[in-house]
């Protein structure tokens, strides 16, 4: 578990005659704070975000088995947090999705409803739990927005953990007008940056792409791009993401969830990430495509068009600079990653 203290202050009330007063210490427990979301939140809390009355804590898959109450209701009893971010997932890429729908919606439906159930049960003040945009309906159209998340079936490349993750809306809104409890969540397009899961057959686009050149400009072979590189989606680097969680934890009032994204017009196809991972990489071999690969849903372009209403002045890191700074990473932990 990754423990990040924070020192607690008096704070002085500005009225003169007023008994001074400490400000309340929020504790706040992350799930899945090892994987890529959760450095992201780490890594803007130790870089710019952190506040004096507030102490975080990373946890894993080591500190609590999510799938059990009991393991889990200890993971609450031992550090009594006051707010959750809820990151953790059974998560897999197009290929794994596709041959085990079952276990995904089973795992990770006792995941949410345990740390829901248990959230409402202590009384946390407010929980920040992590969706994601393939729970969107295949059949839609364009940009999909916060009001659409219930329009239609998703894809049916990954249905099992799409709807998984569509019954955390359910539930918080459930929570809320039953309990009046503060559950919400955020949507993130696809996520990337360091500390990211590289595996080919489980991880995401952007890791396996620069698995993949890594690995052939290391061996000296050519780099294949799966399928017709045609797909667009629009990536969010961990770190900006890591802030805007944050924020949505101490600042978002409302229940309905919020999408986090760069604009519509910085959509890119799989080709075009594909070859800024061979620019920052410096790969000069012979780049091909295996289009027998499949390609998945085509699209699922999202409006930001909230966030920008709350945050008109947020600035998201250019792509080919966040690519960078991800393939650096990769290749100076290389041995340790995820793969």
């Amino acid at each position: 578990m990754n423990h990040i203290p924070i020192p607690f202050k008096f704070k002085k009330e500005e009225n003169k005659g007023k008994a001074i007063t400490m400000s309340p210490k929020k504790i706040i427990l992350v799930t899945g704070g090892s994987g890529l979301v959760g450095k992201g939140i780490e890594a803007a809390v130790q870089r710019e975000e952190a506040r004096d009355d507030e102490e975080w804590h990373f946890v894993c898959s080591k500190d609590a088995d999510l799938t059990d109450i009991e393991s889990t209701e200890a993971l609450f009893k031992k550090l009594q947090p006051t707010h959750v971010i809820h990151l953790a997932a059974l998560v897999g890429g197009l290929f794994r999705n596709l041959k085990f729908n079952l276990d995904f919606f089973r795992v990770n439906s006792k995941i949410n409803d345990n740390v829901l159930s248990l959230s409402h049960k202590y009384g946390i003040k407010k929980v920040v739990s992590c969706l994601s945009t393939c729970i969107f309906p295949d059949k839609t159209t364009y940009p999909i927005d916060e009001t659409m998340v219930h329009n239609g079936p998703p894809h049916t490349s990954n249905y099992g953990y799409s709807y998984a993750k569509r019954m955390i809306d359910i539930s918080n809104r459930g929570y809320h007008d039953q309990h009046g409890c503060n559950f919400t969540a955020v949507i993130p397009t696809n996520v990337f940056g360091p500390h990211d899961n590289f595996n080919l057959e489980d991880g995401h686009v952007l890791p396996g792409l620069i698995r993949k050149v890594y690995d052939a400009k290391k061996n000296d072979s050519e780099f294949v791009i799966w399928g017709t590189g045609s797909p667009r989606r629009q990536f969010i680097y961990s770190l900006d993401l890591g802030r805007l969680i944050v924020w949505v934890m101490r600042e978002y009032p409302e229940v309905d969830p919020i999408i986090l994204s760069v604009g519509e017009d910085e959509e890119i196809s799989i080709k075009e990430a594909a070859d800024m991972v061979v620019e920052a990489m410096d790969f000069t071999g012979k780049v091909t495509q295996d289009t027998t690969k499949a390609d998945g849903q085509f699209k699922k372009t999202a409006s930001n068009a909230k966030l920008k209403k709350y945050l008109p002045d947020f600035k998201f890191t250019p792509i080919k600079q966040a690519i960078k700074e991800t393939v650096e990473w990769y290749k100076a932990n290389e041995h340790q990653v995820r793969k």
